[in-house]
C-alpha cells in the first residue's frame, strides 16, 4: 500500500506539468512512439451537474460510490462495485432486486466478465491484485497479487487474464493463479479489451492504444488514441472501441494485421463508461459531464447514433444485458443503479 501511494503521488506530480504538442507517429509497441516529457495528466470522468428531472427506468439503491458494473446473460446476474464497505453487489437482471453482497479486500473501479457465465474479474486498486468472483453465487477465489493499483482486467479466449496496474506502470499476464509475465512498456495503463488473439490497452498518460499478442504478451503496435482516452471494449466485428474522454470522441480501431484507426465520431460531455451489446451490435457510452447515455449502431466502422437516454447523476459506468438489451447505469454520486430498457433493434 505504501509503495502504491508513493507511485501514485509521483505519477500525479508528473501529470500536473504542461501538456506536450502531440504524439509521435504510430510505431511498434515498446519503441519511442510516445509523448515527449512532460506528459499530460490522465483524463477523468466529467463532474456531472445536478439532475433536473427524473430519468427513465427504475432506480435501485445499492451502496456508496457505485462504479464498475457487468451484466451476465447465462446466470441472470448484474454485479456492481460499491464502497464503505468495499463490496460487490449482485442484482437479479430480471427484477433488479439485490440478491447478494460479496465482501472485497479493497476498492474497485472497473469490472469485466471472463466470459458468458462468469466469473467476474475484479481488479482491486487498493489491494493491488486480481480476484475472480463466481456467478450466480458470489464465491471469491484467492487473490492474485499483480501490482500497484490494479485498475482493469480482461480475459482472453484461452483463459489468460491481462491486468492493468495503473500506478505500477505495468500489465500483469495471469494464467491460473500465477503472474507469468509483467509488461513494462507502459506509463499509466488503464482500459483493456481482447479481440481474438490480440489484446488492446489504453495508456492514459501517453494517450495511446497498444495492441499485444494475447498468447505471448509481445507488443504489436502502439497508436495515438485521441486527446485523453480511458476505456475500451471489443465488438463482434473484431474491432476495438475507445472512449476519448478529454477529446470528446468515440474512436474505433481494427487490431488485426497492422492495427489502425478505422472510425471516429464526436461525443461531447466527457465520454467515459462503455459497454457493448453483441446481440444488437450496439455500443453504449456514458457522457459523464451531461448525465447522458448514448447508443451507437456498430454495423460499420464509423458508429451511427441510435439513442440518447437521460441518466442518474454521475454515470461513470454502464452494463448491458445481452439477452434483453436492458441497460444498467451506475449513479456514482448518489449510490444507485438505473435500470432502463434499451430501444428495440
Amino acid at each position: 500500500m505504501q509503495r502504491a501511494a508513493v507511485l501514485a503521488l509521483a505519477l500525479f506530480a508528473v501529470g500536473c506539468a504542461a501538456p506536450p504538442d502531440g504524439p509521435a507517429a504510430p510505431g511498434r509497441a515498446g519503441t519511442p512512439a510516445r509523448f515527449a516529457e512532460p506528459l499530460p495528466p490522465p483524463a477523468e470522468p466529467g463532474v456531472a451537474p445536478a439532475v433536473t428531472s427524473a430519468p427513465p427506468g427504475r432506480i435501485v439503491p445499492v451502496g456508496a460510490v457505485p462504479e464498475g458494473i457487468v451484466a451476465d446473460g447465462p446466470t441472470r446476474r448484474v454485479a456492481v462495485g460499491v464502497r464503505q464497505p468495499d463490496r460487490l453487489v449482485l442484482l437479479d437482471a430480471d427484477t433488479a432486486a439485490v440478491v447478494g453482497r460479496v465482501p472485497l479486500p479493497g476498492v474497485l473501479r472497473h469490472l469485466q466478465l471472463a466470459g458468458p457465465g462468469g466469473p467476474v474479474l475484479v481488479p482491486s486498486e487498493s489491494a493491488n491484485g486480481l480476484l475472480r468472483v463466481s456467478l450466480p453465487g458470489g464465491q471469491v477465489s484467492p487473490e492474485v497479487m499483480t501490482g500497484p493499483m490494479a485498475h482493469d482486467a480482461t480475459g482472453t479466449a484461452a483463459g489468460t487474464v491481462f491486468v492493468a496496474n495503473e500506478a505500477g506502470g505495468s500489465v500483469s499476464v495471469v494464467r491460473g493463479d500465477r503472474v507469468v509475465r509483467q509488461l513494462t512498456d507502459v506509463t499509466q495503463p488503464a482500459g483493456l479489451a481482447p479481440v481474438g488473439d490480440r489484446v488492446g490497452l489504453i495508456d492514459v498518460r501517453e494517450n495511446t492504444l497498444t495492441v499485444y499478442d494475447a498468447a505471448t504478451g509481445d507488443g504489436v503496435r502502439e497508436l495515438p488514441a485521441g486527446d485523453g482516452p480511458t476505456h475500451l471494449v471489443a465488438d463482434r466485428h473484431g474491432r476495438m472501441i475507445a472512449t476519448d474522454t478529454r477529446g470528446g470522441h468515440l474512436i474505433v480501431f481494427d487490431p488485426a494485421g497492422t492495427p489502425a484507426e478505422v472510425g471516429r465520431v464526436d461525443l461531447p460531455g466527457e465520454p467515459y463508461g462503455i459497454a457493448y451489446d453483441p446481440v444488437r451490435d450496439r455500443v453504449w457510452v456514458t457522457a459523464t459531464g451531461a448525465n447522458l447515455l448514448v447508443g451507437y449502431d456498430m454495423t460499420d466502422p464509423t458508429p451511427r447514433e441510435v439513442a440518447r437516454i437521460p441518466t442518474v447523476r454521475q454515470p461513470n459506468t454502464v452494463a448491458v444485458d445481452p439477452d434483453t438489451g436492458r441497460l444498467f447505469v451506475t449513479g456514482t454520486a448518489d449510490g444507485v443503479v438505473q435500470v432502463v430498457d434499451g430501444p428495440p433493434a
